[in-house]
Order: C-alpha cells, then sequence, then structure tokens
C-alpha cells in the first residue's frame, strides 16, 4: 500500500484517499487520486448530485500591507480596485513580453488579500511576486496551512448548510464568508471549476479530515461521494475552463487565450501591459472549442487541419461523459475560429471530422441556482 510513499508529496487527506482505494498518481508535485470508482460515473454524479474533491495541492498566498492593492494592480491583468472584502476574482499574472505567468483567484479579506494558484507553480509564482514587490508589501506561502475541500454539485447547498449557521442562500457566484463549519473555522467561497453550483472550503490543514468526513455523513442522504481529478478535468473541460501547462502557458498571451474579459488595457499599468496592447490588433492564433462529428477522441498534442493546410494543435481533449463526443480545446491561425467552422482533427494517422463550436460545449449546469 506504501509503495507510492517516495512519488510525490500527500495532501492531509492521503491515508482517506488511500483507505477508499482511490487510484493515486502524481499530480502537481502531490500524490491524488484520479478517482475511486470511474472517471465517467463520479463526472455524473457531480453534474446530478454532488461530489466532494480533494484540492489541498493548490497553493495559497497572503499578500498584506498598505501598498498590497497597488502591487496587485501591478502583478496582474484584472482590475483590483473593483473588489470589495467579501469578494473574489479570477486574475492572470504575465511577464513583460504578455506570456501567461499564472492564472489564478484572488480574494479580498479585510486587511490582506488571499492568492490561490496552481500547484505546479507554486515556487515560481512565489519568486515572481518577491522580484516585483515595492513599498510596504508582505508575501507569504501559507500553502501547508491551508487544506481545500471542493463540494460541487446542485445538491452542494443544502449538504453544507447541514454544517453551518451561516445562510448560504444569498452568497453570490464569486462571493465568500468567513463561517464555523461543524464548529471548525473555514473559510467558505462560491466558487468552483466544474460549471456547477458549488463551493470551495478553505480549512486549516489539522482540521481538513474532519471536515472531510463530516460532509460525507451529512450528505450522504443527498448522494455525496468522494471524487477525483479525473472528473475535475473533465467537468472543466466541458464548461471550457481553462488548464495551465496545457490550454495556456508562458508562452500564451491572454488575448489568445479568449481571457480579454479580465485583462483590462485601460488599467493604468500592470506588467506586460505594453506588449498586449501592441499585439490587441494583430492576434494570428485562437484558442477554439472543438466538437467532433466523427466517433474519436481529440488529444493534447493531435494537429489540428482545414483540407491539407495545417491550422493549429489540440491543448485538452476528453470524451465528454455529458455529452457522449469528443471534445477539445485548441489553437488555430486567423480565420478558423470562426464558430462553425468545419476542421479536421489528425488521430492515429487519420483525420477525422470535427466543426468549431461555441463556449461552453455544456451549458445545462447549475453554476448560478
Amino acid at each position: 500500500m506504501d509503495i507510492e510513499l517516495k512519488d510525490g508529496l500527500k495532501t492531509p487527506l492521503y491515508k482517506k484517499h488511500i483507505a477508499l482505494k482511490g487510484n493515486m498518481v502524481s499530480f502537481g508535485g502531490y500524490l491524488l487520486p484520479t478517482h475511486y470508482t470511474s472517471i465517467n460515473l463520479e463526472h455524473q454524479l457531480v453534474r446530478s448530485k454532488a461530489g466532494l474533491f480533494d484540492v489541498s495541492h493548490m497553493g495559497e498566498f497572503i499578500v498584506s500591507g498598505s501598498d498590497a492593492e497597488l502591487f496587485l494592480q501591478k502583478i496582474t491583468t484584472n482590475d483590483i480596485g473593483v473588489l470589495r472584502v467579501g469578494q473574489a476574482q479570477y486574475n492572470v499574472m504575465c511577464y513583460e513580453d504578455g506570456g501567461i505567468v499564472d492564472d489564478l483567484i484572488i480574494y479580498k479579506f479585510e486587511g490582506k488579500y488571499m492568492l490561490v494558484v496552481n500547484a505546479n507553480n507554486i515556487e515560481k509564482d512565489m519568486e515572481w511576486l518577491k522580484k516585483n514587490k515595492f513599498g510596504n508589501t508582505k508575501i507569504s506561502n501559507v500553502s501547508g496551512d491551508i487544506g481545500l475541500l471542493a463540494l460541487q454539485g446542485p445538491k452542494s447547498r443544502e449538504i453544507l448548510q447541514l454544517l453551518t449557521n451561516e445562510s448560504l442562500d444569498s452568497l453570490k457566484f464569486y462571493n465568500f464568508l468567513t463561517a464555523k463549519i461543524d464548529g471548525l473555522e473555514a473559510t467558505i467561497s462560491r466558487t468552483g471549476y466544474t460549471g456547477e453550483l458549488g463551493y470551495e472550503l478553505y480549512i486549516n490543514s489539522k482540521h481538513i479530515a474532519d471536515i472531510w468526513d463530516k460532509l460525507l455523513e451529512a450528505g450522504k442522504n443527498q448522494g455525496l461521494n468522494p471524487v477525483g481529478l479525473g472528473c475535475r478535468d473533465t467537468l472543466r473541460l466541458e464548461m471550457k475552463y481553462l488548464l495551465y501547462g496545457n490550454d495556456i502557458n508562458e508562452k500564451t498571451n491572454p488575448l489568445e487565450a479568449g481571457l480579454g474579459w479580465i485583462t483590462k488595457l485601460n488599467k493604468d499599468y500592470f506588467i506586460g501591459k505594453k506588449t498586449i496592447c501592441n499585439s490587441k490588433n494583430k492576434i494570428t492564433k485562437h484558442l477554439i472549442c472543438v466538437e467532433m462529428e466523427e466517433k474519436s477522441i481529440p488529444r493534447k498534442g493531435y494537429k489540428i487541419y482545414s483540407g491539407e493546410n495545417f491550422i493549429g494543435q489540440i491543448t485538452s481533449g476528453t470524451m465528454s461523459p455529458s455529452l457522449g463526443k469528443g471534445i477539445g480545446l485548441g489553437y488555430v491561425s486567423t480565420p478558423f475560429e470562426v464558430i462553425g467552422t468545419e476542421i479536421d482533427i489528425e488521430i492515429r494517422g487519420r483525420k477525422k471530422k470535427a466543426k468549431v463550436v461555441k463556449a461552453p460545449f455544456y451549458k445545462q449546469g447549475s453554476l448560478l441556482s
């Protein structure tokens, strides 16, 4: 059972995953379950009832000090100034050449901000933040102290409400509150990576196993079960939620990735603004949603063609459990990004028919319920 001990770091819930016979793999340096039953079953569970994810591998930084807001305005593309205490914001950090350092969520607390970053990028992000900090700005890495659970699915609110006295009915999307879950302090955030109603729960690492058990017990009658990172990937892909390292990276401009909505070019300054502004009318590649018209699955790295012309490459792909067909994301050159464009994906030496479709792939989620 402990053969995997040398293969990666462990979250505080590692022993729970082993006891549940999770299929353990290394992800972001951590040993985490891809699934306990099957990816398809767990995917459908989150779409119909609720699933509980361990995402404690994610990184958390605290940024504080009188210059914290100015610093975050400089280091990110979105407008930090519009955030009120109790609100969260999706954002990206860019290099001077416009490439993406990481995508992240920023939470505004009274007197401080919390940045939630990708597990693979914790060290790189911290170096980048420290390199660019100025004035009265303090940055601390609290990733080891904070555990993170994602309770996702249409039944998530009624399950979580059983364990907290705070009313969750009025908690809006991308808002959060500090409350007690079964008597233990937690930050309850109305966020997630699935396209369903859901919550992300930031809890002291020492107590996260207790909350894990309490949630599974409380949600038993609503069908709640633990779910792995395999369905997290299929769920996010159906929503066109981007994955760093696949769909965006240091060579991707946020405008190419369709992230113009969080790239505020009217801000006075942010790192990478000049390059991104100069590229605005010169974008030659675009992230698209690909839906297969033949029975096949587009995978990362597969080439995209228009007739005999190579026009791009798949960055993420899967067999959609909700739609029953192959779907993917990929970059294509102008003008092949137009919705409805017929394309071909080269799969094991044969070209398979596909088309460009409008995001998201899955449109029946309970996200805003």
